[in-house]
């Protein structure tokens, strides 16, 4: 069992996305998304980056990886349409993540629009684009703790996992460190959502309350 750790500086309930009952981490950390060292079992955790500052070494969320499936198993599960983006919809619904599905004709990646979309580009010229292909696989979680504006400060003894650098960060923490964190999560927090996304903050209106599961 490993644990991979980054830093978060944007925290819209997009990436990754705690809603309907599963937490997936389907776009952005694309070299995490498409690695081989990756495996069921494995955690992945995340706190405040240099925008998040507030949030450094407080845990923004923890998922333990249940599966991993392709843009296209994804996008055509019927469990998982309610992760596509439907922007008449709640705010919930707005940061859907279900966004990437393949042209079965051409083999071309489609992007539909979603909240990494940037009005009047063509998505194949901008870089969340890129970013987000290089990883064609989607992470899914039913054991997941996320806090976001509720993240609360690691302890001392697990502030080693708090990644020193944007991107992921792995192999310096030990099995047993790890096992320790995870009876520390367990013991403490229910499984499921405990606060709003923290960007939300921002928004000029109070978004739809998240129901706690």
């Amino acid at each position: 069992m490993k644990c991979y750790s980054y830093k978060m500086d944007h925290d819209f309930g997009f990436a990754p996305n705690p809603f309907w009952g599963v937490m997936t981490l389907a776009t952005c950390k694309g070299r995490l998304r498409r690695s081989r060292n990756l495996e069921i079992g494995d955690w992945v955790i995340a706190t405040g980056g240099r925008v998040l500052h507030k949030y450094i070494e407080h845990l923004i969320f923890a998922m333990k990886v249940d599966e991993i499936i392709t843009f296209d198993q994804y996008w055509n599960n019927p469990n998982f349409q309610c992760k596509k983006p439907f922007f008449n919809g709640s705010v919930i619904q707005m940061y859907g993540d279900n966004v990437y599905h393949t042209n079965p004709q051409t083999g071309e990646v489609i992007q539909e629009r979603c909240a990494h979309t940037v009005e009047g580009k063509n998505p194949k010229d901008t870089e969340q684009y890129g970013r987000d292909i290089r990883g064609k696989n989607v992470l899914i979680s039913r054991n997941f703790y996320y806090f976001g504006v509720n993240a609360p400060e690691l302890p001392d003894e697990f502030k080693c996992m708090a990644s020193t650098v944007r991107d992921i960060e792995c192999y310096h923490v030990d099995e047993k460190t790890v096992k320790k964190f995870v009876d520390w999560l367990q013991s403490n927090y229910k499984v499921g959502i405990h606060g709003d996304p923290i960007n939300w903050q921002e928004f000029p209106f109070k978004p739809y309350p998240i129901p706690k599961l």
